[in-house]
């Protein structure tokens, strides 16, 4: 199995140990580059010489390679119908056809963690499990004031931190309802005026910021968004001084970005059978809380939540799933079909930040060059859109 996912060493450990146990029969797993999987599964299907039996990776991964070079899984999704696949994640494995070409395996999301403490700071009526970004505004503002003027929100905006991804799939879609097709848009201005005045109420040091948990262990911030996983470590210590909260909600709704694994198998694979029953342990509830409680990402199936989990992803599940079933919420992917250009989409949203908020560049002006960075990437990678732009088959992606 190559896996694009849990690549750190200890977190591949974690998935030997989970693949080992879960199917006995033994796994071998390939740590592999995202940017290179799909070149590297396209060459050996062209060339009849397929080594790989299972991919194990993102939506994105599954989409660059499509049903030319993936096996139809709809017999063995509908053999896992009774375990409790979330709807909108199976319908993305179709990649826009009326069949299966991967299973759902597992998520992650981003959710705010904050001290209990601050909550009593929060504006009149708010409630921290459905907050709105003009209260999670207020709620930043009263904190500072209460704090001697010092702000204590945060962001990871330092040079690994995933501050692009709070622009691109969760502010945009809350604001604008999409994000590229709406990327210059009167909302969007309006959002990038909405992030000055919080980034006005938040932590300088924000910019030297990778993962929030170490700020907030520490003390110097009291109130975070991030990656579910770069958060586990803050209340390790101290579990019931602290809450995880969904992302606020915006005028379109509450966006918010899921990062979907999902388990393939390559067109061409010598061992479809054996592939097969593999997807299948590794889709029992049993071990996706222990995927859980290792490596921090969720399960997709029905699974009850034991009560001996890590403290912070017992605090992150009610989040998580508060915001997965938000009638109002709006799905957001990191962008899809990209490959290795999409560090450079991401470099446009980056970009974007550092002019407006950072250096106080004209938003408008701003956001027209940057539209047209965007088009350029677009022109040459010439794919459909995705979530939460509309996904039209045959239909390639603007900027709008």
């Amino acid at each position: 199995m190559i896996t694009t996912q849990f690549t750190p060493v200890d977190e591949a450990r974690n998935l030997r140990g989970i693949l080992n146990k879960a199917y006995p029969d033994g796994v071998s797993l390939v740590l592999g580059d995202a940017s290179q999987l799909g070149t590297q599964i396209r060459s050996q299907a062209d060339s009849g010489n397929v080594k790989l039996d299972l991919i194990a990776g993102l939506h994105g991964d599954f989409a660059q390679l499509g049903p030319d070079y993936l096996t139809d899984v709809s017999t063995l999704m509908r053999h896992l119908d009774g375990a409790g696949i979330d709807p909108t994640f199976k319908e993305l494995a179709t990649l826009g056809t009326g069949r299966s070409w991967y299973v759902p395996w597992c998520q992650a999301a981003y959710v705010v963690a904050a001290r209990k403490s601050e909550l009593e700071h929060l504006p009149s009526g708010a409630d921290a499990d459905s907050l709105t970004y003009d209260q999670y505004l207020d709620w930043a503002v009263a904190v500072r004031r209460a704090n001697g003027g010092k702000p204590r929100f945060g962001l990871p905006a330092g040079p690994e931190g995933l501050v692009t991804r709070f622009v691109q799939g969760h502010l945009y879609p809350s604001f604008t309802g999409a994000g590229v097709t709406r990327f210059r848009s009167d909302d969007a201005v309006t959002m990038w005026k909405y992030l000055k005045d919080l980034w006005a109420n938040t932590v300088p040091s924000s910019t030297n910021y990778d993962f929030m948990q170490e700020p907030l262990a520490s003390g110097e911030v009291t109130v975070a968004w991030d990656h579910v996983s770069r958060l586990v470590q803050a209340p390790a210590d101290e579990p019931d001084d602290w809450v995880m909260v969904p992302c606020p909600a915006g005028p379109k709704g509450r966006g918010y970005m899921a990062v979907v694994l999902g388990l393939g198998i390559p067109k061409g694979a010598a061992d479809v059978a054996r592939a097969s029953a593999v997807i299948r342990a590794m889709s029992e509830p049993d071990v996706q809380i222990d995927l859980l409680r290792k490596n921090s990402f969720f399960p997709v199936v029905k699974a009850g939540l034991p009560r001996d989990l890590p403290p912070a992803v017992r605090l992150e599940s009610k989040a998580v799933r508060a915001q997965q079933g938000d009638p109002d919420g709006i799905l957001s992917l990191p962008p899809v079909g990209l490959g290795q250009r999409d560090g450079e989409m991401s470099k446009v949203y980056r970009d974007a930040f550092t002019a407006i908020v950072l250096e106080g560049a004209d938003i408008r002006r701003t956001l027209d060059a940057q539209a047209r960075n965007m088009q350029r990437i677009l022109d040459e990678v010439k794919v459909p859109c995705w979530a939460p732009d509309p996904v039209e088959d045959g239909r390639l992606c603007r900027v709008g």
